[in-house]
């Protein structure tokens, strides 16, 4: 069996695989991180999103052999530093809540991916269109879009000075009103 090189979450790895090894198989059998899910093996639901060379790839679908020297991103990359937890994780936390917690890390690198590449741009139309190949069988997406959008950067007025941000600030104005989602200001889907 021919060794597989690669960066993986800033550090180099180093494992046997066999020619037909799937990236979500390698990183979960030969590194050991179970973050990546293996959900349909057709890359349909997304759940196995991980970012190849800082772009949203589904690992089902990509020969382990062909990430040879390149940098991988999993959930777990996401989460090494406790103190000061990525913001696309706080707002899936003040979000989303995971009811099953399998779609989550596809998920959330899918989202990391939008919101690298969009930046201040990044829309609901944008979200919408880019989740269309992650799938969610239990939650629906009002939350999940919702904490995407809360963990993008926002535009600001040409010489405003930024104020700090965090997820649970962004949280808290979208967080719906006592009215239950009826009158002005209540959050709606889209």
């Amino acid at each position: 069996m021919p060794d597989i090189t690669l960066t993986v979450n800033g550090a180099p790895r180093r494992a046997e695989a066999e020619d037909r090894t799937l990236l979500v198989e390698f990183l979960r059998r030969q590194l050991g991180l179970r973050g990546t899910h293996a959900g349909c093996d057709t890359a349909q639901c997304g759940a196995c999103t991980v970012l190849l060379d800082g772009r949203a790839v589904k690992s089902c679908i990509v020969l382990a052999a062909a990430a040879e020297g390149a940098e991988v991103e999993t959930v777990e990359g996401l989460s090494r530093d406790r103190a000061a937890p990525h913001p696309v994780l706080q707002a899936f936390e003040a979000f989303h809540r995971r009811p099953c917690g399998f779609c989550a890390p596809g998920m959330i690198m899918a989202a990391v991916d939008m919101i690298r590449r969009h930046g201040e741009a990044l829309d609901t139309a944008t979200v919408r269109h880019e989740l269309e190949g992650n799938l969610c069988r239990c939650a629906g997406y009002h939350d999940i879009i919702r904490a995407i959008l809360a963990a993008a950067p926002t535009r600001r007025p040409e010489g405003r000075r930024p104020r700090e941000r965090n997820a649970t600030d962004a949280a808290d104005k979208l967080r719906p009103r006592p009215d239950h989602g009826r009158g002005p200001g209540a959050v709606r889907d889209g």
